[in-house]
């Protein structure tokens, strides 16, 4: 019987680890809407002090520019609590 021992190459320090980048975009959805739910309250809270009312569409349409930086600080939140999980 030959050999049967496992070739297992050791692996970088990197990899598994996951990058803010793909963090960010995996938590984009999540975030967009986040942002188009907060814009849209605010909007109420506005619209009670004399302002005007921001509508649901609007708040959709504003949130997907401002779900970009809002999805990478939830990325750089989630890659930390990674960090401090593993040790």
């Amino acid at each position: 019987m030959s050999g049967t021992k496992s070739h297992s190459q050791k692996a970088p320090a990197t990899e598994g680890k996951w990058p803010v980048w793909k963090l960010a975009i995996l938590l984009y959805p999540a975030t967009a809407l986040t942002v188009a739910i907060n814009l849209f309250l605010a909007g109420l809270i506005a619209n009670s002090a004399g302002f005007g009312i921001i509508e649901p569409v609007t708040a959709i349409l504003w949130s997907i520019p401002v779900g970009v930086p809002a999805s990478w600080l939830a990325g750089r939140w989630v890659r930390g609590l990674m960090d401090e999980a593993d040790g």
